[in-house]
């Protein structure tokens, strides 16, 4: 991934390379001292993100974005900045800017904006059409949990949960409770546990059906959707 610096003060551009030489895949195309300078190599060179200060001496560098995201859509821009000027700040974010850090700035800090910019920068990548899984974990700060990692409620055992999907699975025309516990090998008691959790995450529907002798029981079979 390739980095423009756009810092006027060298001490502090300094700074920002050596903070880049400690995260992997990044490498530092330029550094430029003006916004005039930073146009120029933009020019020239493949760059995917620009760390940008605010006050530059030619001029704002929010007054470059509306340029920079005319000419470069897909660049990615990290503001970095001493100023926490409320008109400033909004402006920066209306242009779409993935981050904004004040000065004095923790490597700590540095590292996250550039690890998350990184990470949605590889979400992306490749990608003719996107999804919504892929757009809802580009807008979180920590990607979205698996399936696997589901934290389940107390009293639901992962592997008996999956011996109840494989059963429901040979069951499509549906299962009591009664009958769930005999082919698991458990009590009515848990197999209707597992069986109304599954209900309540939408993984299996439930119905009332009547009996020979006219009791009421319930009858547990998989959505549609998960055959």
């Amino acid at each position: 991934m390739n980095v423009l610096i756009v810092e006027d003060d060298f001490r502090v551009a300094n700074i920002h390379e050596q903070f880049l030489k400690d995260i992997p895949e990044v490498k530092v195309k330029g550094k430029a001292a003006t916004v005039m300078e930073a146009l120029t190599l933009l020019e020239g060179n493949k760059v995917d993100l620009l760390l940008l200060d605010v006050y530059m001496p030619d001029q704002l560098g929010t007054d470059m974005l509306h340029l920079i995201r005319k000419k470069y859509s897909a660049l990615g821009i990290i503001i970095i900045t001493a100023t926490s000027e409320k008109e400033l700040v909004e402006k920066a974010f209306q242009y779409g800017i993935d981050d904004y850090i004040i000065k004095p700035i923790t490597f700590d800090r540095f590292k996250q904006a550039i690890d998350k910019f990184k990470k949605r920068k590889k979400l992306l990548e490749g990608k003719k059409i996107i999804e919504q899984d892929i757009i809802d974990q580009y807008f979180r700060s920590e990607p979205l949990k698996s399936s696997k990692d589901t934290v389940l409620p107390k009293g639901i055992d992962p592997i008996t949960l999956e011996k109840v999907k494989q059963i429901l699975k040979g069951r499509q025309a549906g299962i009591t409770a009664e009958e769930m516990g005999m082919e698991m090998g458990a009590s009515r008691t848990t197999a209707r546990r597992y069986l109304e959790y599954m209900t309540s995450i939408a993984k299996v529907k439930a119905e009332v059906e009547y009996g020979i002798v006219g009791r009421p029981e319930r009858q547990y079979r998989l959505n549609d959707d998960m055959y």
